[in-house]
């Protein structure tokens, strides 16, 4: 697969590491799951942002686009919870995609989280 088409580029979102650092800390994550089945889709997105801000959306994000407008759902990348927990599949699928894509800052972020999660469930 040619990867040098035209990349988004992205940013660490630092209130969504903080925020998974948060609930991690507080054992508010699942360990297997099937992220696949339970990330986040439009229909749920929509839903959760109906009764919440777009700082509590974003906080659910590891990436910022680069260029996209705040308060957009293009804005925010890296999805790695259900919108209450945290998901180890979760977390794996960011850094897997962003190591795919060499989002590096985003690949370490993960990984990074993804070592806590582990250490905290032991």
């Amino acid at each position: 697969m040619r990867q040098d088409a035209a990349v988004a580029s992205y940013e660490v979102n630092p209130e969504a590491i903080a925020h998974a650092e948060r609930l991690i800390d507080a054992r508010q994550y699942v360990l297997v799951s099937e992220w696949g089945r339970v990330q986040p889709r439009a229909e749920q997105e929509n839903e959760y942002r109906k009764t919440h801000s777009w700082e509590d959306y974003a906080k659910w994000h590891l990436g910022l686009t680069e260029g996209a407008k705040d308060h957009t759902k293009a804005r925010y990348a890296f999805v790695y919870g259900d919108f209450r927990r945290v998901h180890r599949m979760g977390l794996i699928a960011c850094q897997y995609r962003a190591a795919e894509w060499r989002h590096k800052e985003i690949e370490l972020a993960a990984h990074e989280l993804l070592q806590r999660l582990d250490a905290v469930s032991g």
